[in-house]
């Protein structure tokens, strides 16, 4: 499980999943604060389960709320 000078691989698997987790959760809540129309309290409701569930409130963001989102107002 070492490369060629002795570091663990797992290390920069995990540094690059966790890179990519914390770009993905800026996109969702730059997504979020610029798209989410300002109907009601949707996009206040939206931002704060994306900051204080980190990933998980991205993720379902991404699923759940976005598609609906681009359905009903589009891009």
């Amino acid at each position: 499980m070492f490369d060629a000078v002795g570091f663990p691989v797992y290390i920069l698997i995990f540094f690059l999943i966790g890179t990519l987790a914390t770009v993905f959760w800026i996109w969702m809540l730059i997504d979020c604060a610029t798209k989410e129309p300002s109907q009601g309290n949707d996009k206040v409701v939206w931002i704060i389960i994306i900051v204080f569930t980190q990933i998980i409130g991205a993720l379902i963001y991404y699923f759940v709320r976005r598609p609906k989102r681009k359905a009903e107002f589009g891009d």
